[in-house]
C-alpha cells in the first residue's frame, strides 16, 4: 500500500503544501501544464524555486498575479475575514496590504516551462511596503463566491477527478467561512480565498495528489502556533476562527511559535484527504519533500512530507482464500449445476453444497464457495446474479497443504496424470486424475475401476524403483 505522510511540525498552508509534493517527487513540468487548464491566462504565473530554510533545503512554491502590480503572493494564504497567513500583510478597510517579504534566489517560470534549480546559497531582505488599491479595482483580488469557483473548476479541463477534489477542498473553506460569519453558503462572498493564488494553492493541491496516486494519506496532529493576528475587525485569536472550525475532529498541537502557522486553505486540505491522524506512522519510507514557508521563526518553518509503502493489516489478513456461504431455501434445484459452473468460471477454488434444515423446518443448500481474494467480486457477482441469495457471509480462510508435483505415467491403455503429494519433502500419497481415467476408460470400452487398478500396480512398481522427489 502506498502512503502519504504529512508531517505537520511546524502546520500547513497551500503554497507549503505545493511545495512539500513537489519536491517529494510530482513532476513540475505536469503541474504547470495541468494548472494551466484552469484557464485563468494571463491572470497569474507560477515561482517554483529550490531553497534554504534554517538550512533545509526544499522548495519555494510562489503564486504571482501577472495583473498586480504588487508582485508575487508569498504565502498565498487569504481568508475571507482577510488576516494574516503566512507572511505579514494587514488588511484593513480600502485593502490596505502590507508585506514583509522573504526573498529567495528565484527563478520565475510561466505555464509553458519550469526548470527547479538548486541554490547553493540563500538570502533574505525584509522590506514593507504598502499598497492602497480599492475593491473596485480591474486586476488583483476578484470577489468570487462558491458558485464561481466551481464554474472555472468545471470549465477546465482538468481530469474530474481533481475537479471533485478541488471542489472538496473548496467545501471545507467555505462552510467554515458561511459558519462562522453567520451567513448562508450562496452569500459567502471570498475576497481573497476566491482570488486566483488561492484558486491555484488549492487545486494545485488536487493535480498533486492524483498524480501521486497513493492508496493512503495519514497526517500528524496539526501544529497551529499561537498568539494574535491583526484584522480589518481587530486582533484576532490564533488559529483563526475559519481554521478552528475546519480542523474540528482533527488533533492539533498550539503554542510552538507566537505566529499562525496553520492557515485555513491548509487546514481544509488536510480536512478534505486525510484517511487517518497518528504521530506514530508504521510504514517504509521512500521519499522526502519538503515545502518551504516565508517567515523566518525559531524553528524551521517548512511542512515535510513522506512517501512510503506500508502493509495493510486488513489486507495482509484477507491474503489467503475466503470462505463465501449463503442459506438458500426459495431455489430451483436444477439451477445448482449451472451456478456452480459459473462460479468455477469466474475464479472460485472450489464449490460445495450442504443440505441443511431452516427455521420452521425448511430443507435448504448452504452454498459455499472458497475463492481468493482478488477473484471475490467476480464470484459474488455469479451468487448474487445467478442464485436467489439476499446476502453472503465472509470468513478468511488458513490453509495447511502438501506440497503437490504432477507426473505423466503409462499404462498400456494409454498416458494418465498422477498427483503427487509430499509433506516435508517426503512422498505421502498420490492419486490418478479422474479426468485421464475416465477418458481412458471410455476409449478403450473397460471399466474405470480396471484403469485404476492397472495405474495403481505399474506406479507402486515405479516408486519401489525410485521415488520422485520435489
Amino acid at each position: 500500500m502506498n502512503i502519504l505522510y504529512y508531517d505537520c511540525f511546524a502546520g500547513i498552508s497551500g503554497d507549503m503544501n505545493l511545495g512539500a509534493l513537489l519536491d517529494a517527487g510530482v513532476d513540475a513540468d505536469y503541474f504547470l501544464r495541468e494548472i494551466a487548464k484552469l484557464n485563468l491566462n494571463g491572470e497569474f504565473e507560477v515561482t517554483i524555486a529550490k531553497a534554504l530554510k534554517k538550512g533545509i533545503s526544499g522548495i519555494k512554491v510562489d503564486i504571482r498575479l501577472t495583473g498586480d502590480q504588487h508582485g508575487p503572493h508569498q504565502g498565498s494564504e487569504h481568508a475571507q475575514h482577510g488576516h494574516e497567513h503566512g507572511h505579514e500583510h494587514e488588511h484593513v478597510h480600502g485593502h490596505e496590504h502590507v508585506h514583509v517579504h522573504e526573498h529567495v534566489h528565484e527563478h520565475n517560470y510561466t505555464h509553458e516551462q519550469t526548470h527547479i534549480q538548486e541554490h547553493t546559497h540563500h538570502h533574505e531582505q525584509g522590506h514593507p511596503h504598502k499598497h492602497d488599491h480599492s475593491h473596485d479595482h480591474p486586476h488583483g483580488h476578484h470577489h468570487r463566491n462558491v458558485e464561481d469557483i466551481e464554474r472555472i473548476i468545471r470549465a477546465s479541463s482538468l481530469p474530474n477527478q481533481v475537479k471533485e477534489l478541488s471542489m472538496k477542498i473548496f467545501m471545507q473553506v467555505a462552510l467554515a467561512e458561511a459558519k462562522v460569519h453567520g451567513k448562508p453558503l450562496e452569500e459567502v462572498h471570498f475576497h481573497e480565498v476566491g482570488a486566483v493564488d488561492s484558486i491555484v494553492d488549492i487545486v494545485g493541491a488536487a493535480i498533486c495528489l492524483d498524480y501521486l496516486q497513493v492508496d493512503k494519506i495519514l497526517a500528524s496532529p496539526v501544529q497551529v502556533g499561537g498568539g494574535f493576528v491583526r484584522c480589518e475587525h481587530g486582533l484576532i485569536p490564533v488559529p483563526a476562527p475559519a481554521t478552528v472550525e475546519i480542523l474540528k475532529g482533527i488533533p492539533v498541537k498550539a503554542g510552538l511559535v507566537p505566529f499562525e502557522t496553520t492557515t485555513p486553505t491548509g487546514a481544509a486540505i488536510l480536512a478534505a484527504v486525510v484517511d487517518e491522524f497518528t504521530d506514530k506512522p508504521d510504514f517504509v519510507m521512500e521519499a522526502v519533500g519538503y515545502g518551504l514557508g516565508n517567515r523566518d521563526l525559531e524553528i524551521p518553518n517548512v511542512l515535510r512530507v513522506y512517501l512510503g509503502r506500508m502493509e495493510d493489516k486488513k489486507e495482509s489478513a484477507a491474503a489467503g482464500p475466503i470462505l463465501l456461504e449463503t442459506n438458500i431455501d426459495d431455489m430451483n434445484p436444477e439451477l445448482y449445476g449451472y451456478v456452480e459452473e459459473q462460479l468455477f468460471a469466474r475464479g472460485a477454488s472450489d464449490v460445495f453444497k450442504t443440505p441443511i434444515i431452516m427455521k420452521k423446518g425448511r430443507p435448504a443448500v448452504k452454498l459455499s464457495v472458497l475463492v481468493g481474494p482478488k477473484r471475490e467480486k467476480d464470484v459474488l457477482e455469479v451468487i448474487f446474479k445467478e442464485t436467489t441469495s439476499l446476502g453472503v457471509r465472509k470468513f478468511p480462510v488458513g490453509k495447511a497443504m502438501l506440497e503437490r508435483s504432477f507426473v505423466k505415467h503409462n499404462t498400456r491403455y494409454g498416458e494418465v496424470t498422477i498427483k503427487n503429494s509430499y509433506y516435508e519433502g517426503k512422498l505421502v500419497k498420490y492419486k490418478p486424475e479422474y479426468e485421464d481415467c475416465k477418458r481412458l476408460a471410455l476409449a478403450n470400452g473397460v471399466p474405470i475401476s480396471k484403469i485404476y487398478r492397472e495405474i495403481y500396480t505399474g506406479y507402486e512398481v515405479n516408486l519401489d524403483e525410485s521415488q520422485p522427489e520435489i
